[in-house]
């Protein structure tokens, strides 16, 4: 919003929220009808073909948003270092109502304006005029409109609201006030409305028009370095025809430099371009690939999954994973996403953050929670993560968390097979139990005396028991093998082991492997405490759900613009900090397979480092 926000700055749809594409229904009906109805002379190809524009539209402003994020993590190219943050993802989560209010706009033009009906596919006099009508009409009175924003009485009024982003994503581009957009759509109408005219109008000039506009726009906000040195070097007079990511990106820095569109000439003739235009050019364009000092290992968890990834949907990242029904519309793209996983076969670049100085990087693995629990899938699964560690090892990274995969005993040994393949490892592998053991210890209510555990038995599980039984607190299991299990691993301590068939406990421990069955019988108010990466299905609307161990991370943390899986926002799981804390004190170990660090010591240090602990309400409001 802008800082004093004037006349005509919402959008006028903006009461219908998620609900807003029914405003193209009508439209959309009326083309398809006529489409249908009309035999192949009286049908008006066009028309029905600006659905397609629209959703092109849409997935070409995805596929910028999507590369821009990978590269800005990976760190080649990158211009600015400073990270988005959750107040510019909410501020910038309506990027495509630009998108409807032009749809509008064009399938009113198509049947009401003339020349626009019938058009023919191909007309080189319309292509020709269009790029005269732009670099001319357009690009000029662009130039002075947006001099004009940065008065301070517009500026404070309307385009303050697109500065409040310093560092751009591609969809900074379009985030302005409904006024500001009303006046770009009817400069980029000039080249249209000129073709309409003469009537040398195609669906190809349109298109490409359209598409051409995206594209720079896009490329202007990416916040990365891709136009090659050496097409300026062939056509030296390019850079007056044609800017540049970073000569943009220096107008969102220095504010009162680079106003001109997509064309700089309009800045050498006012003499208003920037003169680290070239410098900040070059050295961007010379950025190589960032090495991070902690590399965090995840992997994808459900098909749709992907969608939530920091490189998915921005709207999704944002939020706490949860499904969404119109998701399962999007089958087709969910299938193709999961065969270019699948033939791709190789870990990618996730996500980037600084903290104290400390590069993070967040790498996934290209597969899915239900090949965990494949036998067959393992050896293909541990090859992948141990090409990981070895690219990790070459890099030069100080510490590799595991993540979501270190998945148990049977794929892996809790990690512990890679020290063994390679002792001479310099990285050290954190699988970051000891921290989530100690969140899991200090989430149980102060005063609790008897705890249920349930669900599959893991190196944390054993852990927990052990320390609980050390506090003096009774640990009940309801299965004898499970019994068993924890007797051996008490070392002395099973007198706190308690084999019974109640439910009754208020205190439950659970991890994978909890049964429906089992949360039903569970009495009302019960405190459900996972101590696995995965949470508990909540089956209960009179019980309570305390997240998987996760802390809320500190504001120093950058770059923080996407919810950890299920996790809420800046909060950070057990496994990922560990390996943040690990480098931080410089402790040389590895912690995987059966070691585990000092739990006292890692919980202390991590609070030292500003990390703090999740509290959730246990009291029911009534309606």
């Amino acid at each position: 919003m802008a800082s004093v926000p004037g006349i005509l700055t919402e959008w006028p749809w903006k009461a219908l929220g998620s609900l807003k594409y029914v405003i193209l229904a009508p439209w959309i009906i009326h083309s398809t009808w006529l489409f249908v109805a009309n035999d192949a002379k009286e049908r008006d190809v066009s028309y029905f073909l600006m659905l397609g524009v629209v959703l092109w539209r849409i997935i070409h402003n995805q596929i910028w948003i999507s590369l821009s994020r990978y590269r800005t993590a990976k760190g080649n190219g990158r211009i600015l270092d400073r990270g988005l943050e959750f107040e510019q993802v909410d501020r910038e989560n309506n990027w495509d109502d630009q998108i409807l209010f032009n749809a509008l706009l064009f399938y009113t033009g198509s049947r009401h304006l003339p020349g626009a009906q019938k058009l023919p596919l191909w007309r080189a006099h319309g292509v020709l005029l269009t790029i005269v009508l732009h670099a001319g009409p357009v690009e000029f009175l662009y130039y002075w409109f947006h001099r004009a924003l940065h008065h301070h009485y517009l500026y404070s009024r309307y385009h303050s609201h697109h500065h409040s982003s310093i560092v751009t994503q591609p969809i900074t581009s379009v985030i302005h006030p409904f006024a500001e957009h009303v006046v770009y759509s009817a400069l980029f109408f000039i080249p249209i409305l000129g073709t309409m005219l003469t009537r040398t109008l195609s669906v190809v000039s349109f298109t490409a028009y359209i598409t051409y506009i995206d594209f720079m726009n896009n490329m202007g906000h990416c916040n990365f370095e891709l136009i090659p040195n050496w097409l300026f070097s062939l056509f030296p007079p390019l850079k007056y025809f044609m800017y540049t990511p970073s000569y943009h990106s220096l107008h969102h820095t220095q504010f009162r430099t680079n106003y001109s569109l997509f064309m700089p000439i309009y800045d050498y003739i006012y003499e208003t371009m920037d003169k680290s235009s070239d410098t900040l050019y070059k050295t961007s364009l010379k950025r190589e690939e960032e090495t991070p000092d902690v590399l965090h290992l995840t992997h994808l968890t459900t098909p749709e999954s992907i969608y939530h990834l920091p490189l998915g949907f921005a709207s999704l990242a944002s939020q706490p994973h949860t499904s969404k029904w119109y998701l399962w519309l999007m089958w087709p793209v969910t299938l193709w996403s999961m065969i270019l996983t699948w033939i791709y076969g190789r870990t990618f670049v996730v996500e980037r953050q600084r903290f104290d100085n400390l590069i993070l990087q967040t790498w996934a693995i290209p597969k899915y929670n239900l090949q965990y629990y494949l036998q067959w899938q393992n050896e293909a699964i541990n090859s992948l993560i141990e090409e990981a560690i070895i690219q990790a090892e070459e890099k030069g990274v100080k510490v590799l968390c595991l993540g979501l995969l270190n998945q148990g005993e049977e794929l892996n040994r809790y990690g512990g097979v890679y020290v063994h393949r390679h002792p001479h490892l310099k990285i050290r592998i954190v699988d970051g139990s000891s921290l989530a053991v100690a969140i899991t210890l200090n989430t149980i209510p102060k005063g609790t005396t008897q705890i249920l555990l349930r669900g599959n038995l893991t190196k944390v599980a054993h852990a927990v028991a052990f320390a609980l039984c050390q506090k003096g607190i009774q640990i009940t299991t309801l299965h004898h093998d499970e019994y068993l299990k924890l007797t051996k691993s008490l070392n002395g301590m099973e007198s706190g082991l308690v084999l019974a068939k109640s439910y009754a406990h208020k205190i439950w421990l659970v991890g994978d492997g909890l049964s429906e069955e089992e949360q039903l019988r569970a009495p009302k108010g019960t405190l459900f405490v996972p101590f696995s990466q995965f949470p508990p299905k909540k089956l209960r609307k009179d019980c309570f759900y305390h997240y998987t161990p996760a802390m809320k991370t500190p504001p120093s943390l950058e770059n923080v613009h996407a919810c950890e899986n299920w996790l809420p926002r800046r909060v950070m799981s057990a496994w990922r900090i560990a390996g943040i804390v690990h480098a931080l004190e410089g402790w040389k170990e590895h912690e995987c397979g059966y070691n585990m660090s000092n739990i006292d010591k890692v919980w202390q240090a991590t609070l030292q480092r500003g990390f703090q602990p999740l509290i959730i309400s246990t009291t029911h409001t009534k309606n």
